[in-house]
């Protein structure tokens, strides 16, 4: 099992060093349970990939995405003002996250704030560093099993990032099992617009529950996802539809870890 390194801005700027990416944890990642493990997953491609990373620690706020998307515009520009001048203050220019939310806000709402960053999504990035040869998927765990995907909102539809996660999961030599309504017309986990935070209105299934039974139906053994959020409320749905369900929900970076053997 590989070692978890870990640098802060703060100890490359004592040493007078710009991390060639700032791996941009998130809410979830940093302080939900089930999200730590992506977290920790993704780490572990990064230090075995010998990628020159650092993460912000301390200094590390939340984006401001749920603020904005709840209505809340006074409180989104007062958390994205102060993390663009942690940002700038450590010289920030490459931005990887595994979270979609961060990803679509950071880079589509904080350029008109001043924050202008070169970023990427975590599946997006392990993609570059295959094609570049920087990191490799060997192992046979996967062979032959099936393997749905579920599109994230931010991603998909928001950024129009299809084939990355796709590619991935190719690569896992995996039969991959398209659901129903995947890519433009996916559905989505529920978790979007703040509505992770509340229960459904009296009377209305909920959307985890809704794409639960839609994963159900699709047989497979294995759901990826590539957002912390998603993996949250499918983990609830599928929990709330079938109880006994023997379904595993994982970060298309825990399967990759899987599959190396990281």
């Amino acid at each position: 099992m590989s070692k978890i390194n870990v640098k802060t801005c703060e100890q490359f700027s004592n040493e007078g060093k710009t991390p060639e990416i700032l791996f941009w944890i998130g809410c979830s990642g940093s302080f939900d349970d089930r999200a730590k493990k992506i977290t920790k997953a993704f780490i572990k491609i990064l230090n075995h990939a010998k990628i020159d990373f650092a993460v912000l620690g301390k200094d590390e706020s939340c984006t401001g995405d749920p603020a904005k998307r709840a209505g809340n515009e006074f409180l989104f520009q007062m958390q994205a003002l102060s993390n663009i001048k942690v940002l700038n203050t450590y010289n920030i220019k490459k931005i990887v996250t595994t979270c979609p939310h961060c990803f679509n806000i950071i880079k589509n709402e904080y350029p008109e704030l001043g924050g202008e960053y070169e970023i990427y999504h975590h599946t997006e990035f392990i993609n570059n560093l295959i094609n570049e040869g920087r990191f490799k998927i060997q192992g046979g765990s996967f062979q032959g099993k099936k393997i749905t995907y579920h599109d994230p909102c931010y991603l998909g539809r928001a950024n129009n990032i299809y084939n990355a996660p796709r590619n991935l999961i190719k690569k896992l030599d995996a039969d991959l099992s398209e659901l129903k309504r995947c890519k433009s017309n996916s559905l989505c986990c529920g978790a979007g617009g703040a509505q992770m935070f509340k229960e459904a209105e009296k009377g209305n299934k909920e959307v985890s529950v809704e794409r639960a039974e839609e994963i159900i139906k699709n047989k497979s053994k294995i759901v990826a996802t590539s957002c912390p959020f998603c993996n949250t409320m499918l983990n609830d749905g599928i929990m709330k539809s079938k109880p006994e369900s023997e379904i595993e929900v994982l970060d298309i970076s825990e399967l990759l870890v899987k599959k190396n053997n990281l």
